[in-house]
């Protein structure tokens, strides 16, 4: 029966915002709210661009970017993270909903929330450990690829709808000569502004390794903030720019986003039912028409989310269940503000990091930020030139691109850059989710071929008084892949060896089953009948347990190296059942 004291602990495991909460203080709030500033100048142009890059317009990326946030502020566990859209969920996104409508990102948000939720209460978040490192990089390697093309025929002022790397680079070869100059130009400057901006706060007034003043203090802290910024800099100066040009009458010559939906999203169910081209699809259709997306849009999420957690944890234990708890929470109060699915955020959560958060309160101020956006900003939102929101992408996603991985994973393990490459390509060829699944597969048969193939040793050894035998060791567990290969290794050694003992030595195997009890219950009986000793040694208890099971009277084993080495000296084979336990 659960003390009052087991129900406090597990409310405050499970509601962070209880622990935190009384702790806190003014100067920390003042921390939070600068930290909540900076990352909602940050997510308002990312909010923008990924709603565009998922296929979406662009109000649903503001609509995704604040439920998150006061979610995570109330569940989250680690104060740096940051919820809402991503360049990754927004790429898987537009792979469901191309050629349909909005209503499946949204109720893909309710269903991945779901399948986290079921996730947590099952304690699955160890399914994500599946996913190697190699798998991982080669994945985000080929999804940064991906969304970067995708950002191409905004840079360049090309309209055109396309679905995955080479169908976007096919026609971007075929539409080139619609290039339009001034939004290329614009696109260009804006990457190298980016690209610039970035390194200003790498940039030190102070001498390298003096201490600064108040003074150096405060200017490094303002080329700080601009740089953090430099993507509502970058969008707001050119916005600024094309409202000019519209003001006067003349028109803008770059391609604008168009007309942002003003107000807040309304509340409402998921949509469960949708209609494409005059025909009603309902649930089940739904469900069917987005596949293996259901599961692979939250795994991936999941993911995300955690890795960003161990990145700022500062070496602190990661609840995973718990930040599985909170992602599933948010997305599924997301979806009932028409919310695309959405995850952690590395970059902004980098921003949050660096500005000095102190709470996941931060969280709070950026969700307002994104609702006052929605309620007054949007109506300049459509003088954002496409090329300055496509820009802001490719700028965010270069960087995800882990080439510099290759050079130690040749060095240490050829078989991880084979999964990392295999991933990589799958992902370009035929889509992010199968390539993933692929990568995991081919991670899963690495991991699975020892089990088949063991390594074997084998040596002949000489017992004191000169008599040999042959020592077999086998290199791993006994279990069913590879019971074939050891048995036809250790019949080998017996035919070869002119009938001479045979000994396996079990101090790898550290498990058995009943397969390999069965086959080696043949092998004894092979040895037996040609009348060839065969012994075990160094076999673990559980090990025997099993092997007993089938062969109780037959397995010969020995925890002592010499009692066997006499055993073999006398040349008493065929003793009973009780001289074998005594061989201990």
């Amino acid at each position: 029966m659960p003390t009052s004291r087991h129900v406090k602990k597990f409310f405050l495991k499970k509601i962070p915002i209880l622990q935190w909460g009384a702790k806190y203080d003014s100067k920390k709030l003042l921390c939070d709210c600068i930290a909540g500033f900076t990352v909602g100048l940050t997510v308002m142009p990312q909010a923008l661009a990924y709603a565009t890059l998922g296929g979406l317009e662009p109000q649903y990326g503001l609509y995704s970017a604040f439920a998150g946030c006061f979610v995570y502020t109330i569940f989250g566990s680690i104060k740096d993270i940051t919820i809402g859209p991503t360049a990754l969920m927004a790429l898987m996104t537009y792979q469901q909903i191309v050629g349909r409508n909005s209503d499946y990102a949204i109720l893909l948000c309710f269903l991945s929330g779901i399948v986290q939720l079921v996730m947590s209460i099952l304690h699955l978040g160890v399914l994500v450990d599946f996913i190697s490192i190699p798998v991982t990089v080669g994945f985000t390697s080929a999804t940064s690829v991906i969304i970067g093309s995708s950002q191409f025929a905004s840079l360049l002022g090309i309209k055109q709808s396309s679905n995955g790397f080479f169908d976007t680079m096919t026609k971007l070869f075929h539409n080139i000569h619609l290039t339009r100059y001034q939004d290329t130009c614009l696109g260009l400057s804006c990457i190298v502004a980016l690209l610039l901006l970035r390194k200003l706060k790498d940039v030190k007034v102070h001498k390298k390794n003096s201490k600064p003043n108040k003074h150096q203090s405060c200017f490094n802290y303002i080329l700080w903030l601009i740089s953090t910024s430099r993507n509502a800099i970058v969008v707001i100066l050119c916005s600024t720019m094309a409202f000019l040009y519209e003001s006067n009458g003349s028109g803008s010559p770059f391609r604008l986003t168009g007309d942002v939906k003003s107000g807040l999203p309304e509340f409402k169910v998921p949509p469960f039912s949708t209609v494409i081209n005059n025909s009603t699809r309902e649930f089940p259709e739904m469900l069917s028409d987005l596949g293996s997306s259901v599961f692979l849009v939250p795994i991936i999420a999941v993911l995300g989310n955690v890795a960003i957690a161990k990145a700022f944890a500062s070496g602190e234990i990661i609840d995973a269940t718990q930040e599985l708890f909170t992602l599933s929470l948010c997305n599924v109060l997301g979806s009932f503000f028409s919310s695309m699915p959405v995850t952690g955020s590395f970059s902004r959560s980098a921003v949050n990091h660096a500005s000095g958060v102190q709470t996941p309160f931060g969280g709070i101020i950026t969700g307002i930020m994104v609702l006052l956006a929605l309620g007054f900003l949007t109506p300049y939102f459509a003088y954002i030139p496409k090329a300055s929101l496509g820009a802001v992408v490719v700028c965010a996603v270069i960087f995800m691109i882990e080439y510099e991985v290759i050079k130690p994973m040749w060095r240490s393990s050829k078989k991880d850059l084979l999964s990392a490459i295999a991933t990589f390509v799958f992902c370009l060829v035929i889509g992010v989710e199968y390539g993933i699944l692929i990568g995991v597969a081919i991670n899963i048969m690495f991991l699975l071929y020892p089990s088949a193939r063991p390594g074997v040793h084998m040596e002949k050894c000489m017992t004191p008084s000169g008599k040999e035998y042959i020592l077999v060791t086998p290199g791993n567990a006994l279990y069913f892949p590879a019971m074939d290969f050891i048995k036809t290794s250790v019949a080998r050694a017996g035919t070869s060896s002119k009938n001479l003992p045979v000994v396996v030595d079990c101090q790898f195997i550290l498990g058995a089953d009943f397969t390999a009890a069965k086959g080696i219950a043949a092998l004894i009986s092979e040895f037996s009948s040609r009348k060839q000793p065969l012994y075990f040694l160094n076999a673990r208890l559980e090990v025997v347990s099993v092997f007993q099971g089938v062969m109780s009277d037959d397995f010969v084993y020995f925890n002592c190296k010499k009692k066997l080495e006499d055993t073999i000296e006398e040349g008493n084979y065929n003793f009973d059942i009780t001289q074998q336990n005594n061989a201990h």
